[in-house]
């Protein structure tokens, strides 16, 4: 099964068309994110933690330049404000060690 969806892109209005296979549509789950950096490009490791499970694996890694990095931060807070006027606020309860975190300085995961 494929997918395709039409999208214009940023700069130009040109059309980009997006396939979207049988694998990806299914999706992650992720209530974890590991973000790190360098000078060139932004790592977003998605994992879940689930309650007993000492252990948390990565199941999708992202790298990205921080101008994309940037990108996606703006996309992302312009479909949250969206959501939030068609559904309310959304709530941040975390409920303790669940969420998104950033790293140390120089910390390295694997």
């Amino acid at each position: 099964m494929s997918n395709n969806s039409g999208m214009d892109d940023e700069q130009g209005g040109h059309q980009i068309n997006i396939e979207l296979g049988e694998k990806e549509a299914e999706g992650i789950y992720s209530n974890l994110a590991i973000i790190s950096h360098s000078p060139a490009e932004f790592v977003i490791d998605f994992t879940r933690l689930l309650p007993g499970v000492p252990r948390a694996r990565v199941h999708a890694r992202i790298v990205m330049t921080p101008q994309h990095a940037r990108l996606l931060l703006n996309a992302l807070q312009d479909n949250i404000a969206k959501f939030e006027m068609q559904y309310g606020e959304i709530p941040m309860n975390t409920g303790g060690s669940f969420g998104f975190q950033m790293p140390e300085s120089g910390e390295q995961f694997h």
